[in-house]
């Protein structure tokens, strides 16, 4: 089993900043891609950034230039650094790591979210 434990959350006005941090840990042989989705009332889950093991990055539209994903391997933890923030992003924030576990089996973990509020 593997758990997924965020951080970095909370209440910000709107232009400021948050950097939210995701940890992996348990049976876990490697991580593959691991990656940050956003979820506001009333709408889908979304995917906000996501960063494979090889390198390269993903991100939706609306954050493309204000957010920042990366990741340290050797702590299985992901970052999302968040500056310029808007109304807009306010949402909870889940985090996501595809798992290669030590028994062989591939799973998605998804984290328990964490909840950024963007407002003056």
């Amino acid at each position: 089993q593997v758990q997924l434990v965020e951080s970095g959350g909370g209440l910000v006005q709107p232009g400021g900043s948050l950097n939210l941090s995701c940890a992996a840990s348990g049976s876990i042989f490697s991580i593959n891609a691991m990656g940050w989705f956003r979820q506001a009332p009333g709408e889908q889950r979304e995917l906000v950034a996501n960063i494979p093991s090889g390198g390269g990055t993903n991100y939706a539209d609306s954050v493309k230039g204000r957010f920042t994903i990366s990741r340290d391997n050797a702590k299985n933890t992901v970052y999302l650094q968040m500056n310029s923030l808007r109304p807009a992003d306010t949402a909870v924030y889940y985090c996501n790591a595809h798992v290669i576990q030590k028994n062989g089996a591939w799973v998605y973990y998804w984290g328990q979210g964490t909840q950024v509020t963007v407002s003056s």
